[in-house]
């Protein structure tokens, strides 16, 4: 029995993560170049990409930002480019691990955070796509993840532990999670507690051995929210598509 509810409950998911992944295309349009994010969320945005362009005729390029993503895209057939082919992207489409109020985001569950913001940081606009879940009013819930180099990681796990109240731990443990960089991810539990994330990723990012921090401040402009009871858009009133 209880594996039935957990059943039902998952499928229940996989259904809020489907609508606003294939909601979050609406914003797409004829010519443009697309940032193709990482996750369980975006991987229904990249399939309803790939439908549009073989039923609809859509007419766009894509920059993966993993090599999960790159994969996927190519499956379905989206044609893809580089960062630096594109000159500029006019759009990316990605997942979060939480967001807040003032749209920011804690991202890099998939282990993608570096080449996510990369390409976010190189998109005119951002669209963040999730389900009623990953709202909350402060982030830090969801352990932070922070990709560090392979060479003396302890020395940076320290670090960083010095400065946060809960536990930050090796993704993998003795099997290290790899990333497409080659880097490690530590995931460190702030609890709910970052008030102010954009000082935390600039006191985090300069600690030596840090890559990248999964902080997303100021980046994105609009979340595709689906519950329950319906796909809702909330868009950041500061942002670029107000």
């Amino acid at each position: 029995m209880i594996l039935y509810l957990l059943e039902i409950i998952m499928d229940d998911v996989e259904r809020l993560k489907s609508k606003a992944g294939i909601a979050a295309c609406d914003f797409i349009k004829d010519g443009m170049k697309l940032g193709l994010g990482t996750g369980s969320t975006v991987h229904y945005t990249v399939i309803e990409i790939g439908r549009r362009i073989s039923d609809e005729g859509l007419n766009v390029v894509g920059v993966p930002t993993s090599e999960v993503t790159r994969e996927l895209a190519e499956k379905v057939g989206i044609p893809l480019i580089t960062l630096a082919e594109s000159g500029g992207l006019d759009l990316i489409i990605d997942g979060a691990d939480e967001f807040d109020d003032n749209f920011s985001l804690i991202k890099g569950g998939g282990g993608a955070l570096t080449r996510e913001k990369i390409v976010a940081q190189s998109s005119k606009s951002m669209v963040v796509v999730a389900d009623d879940r990953k709202q909350v009013s402060v982030l830090g819930a969801f352990d932070l993840p922070v990709e560090v180099l392979p060479f003396e990681w302890e020395r940076t796990r320290d670090r960083i532990s010095s400065m946060c109240p809960g536990k930050v731990s090796l993704r993998g443990g003795s099997s290290p999670f790899i990333t497409d960089n080659g880097g490690y991810i530590l995931d460190c539990r702030f609890g709910a507690s970052i008030s102010d994330p954009q000082s935390l990723e600039i006191t985090l990012l300069s600690i030596a051995g840090v890559v990248e921090v999964g902080l997303f401040v100021d980046i994105c402009d609009a979340v595709v929210l689906a519950s329950n009871g319906g796909v809702l858009t909330l868009i950041n009133q500061s942002g670029c598509l107000r």
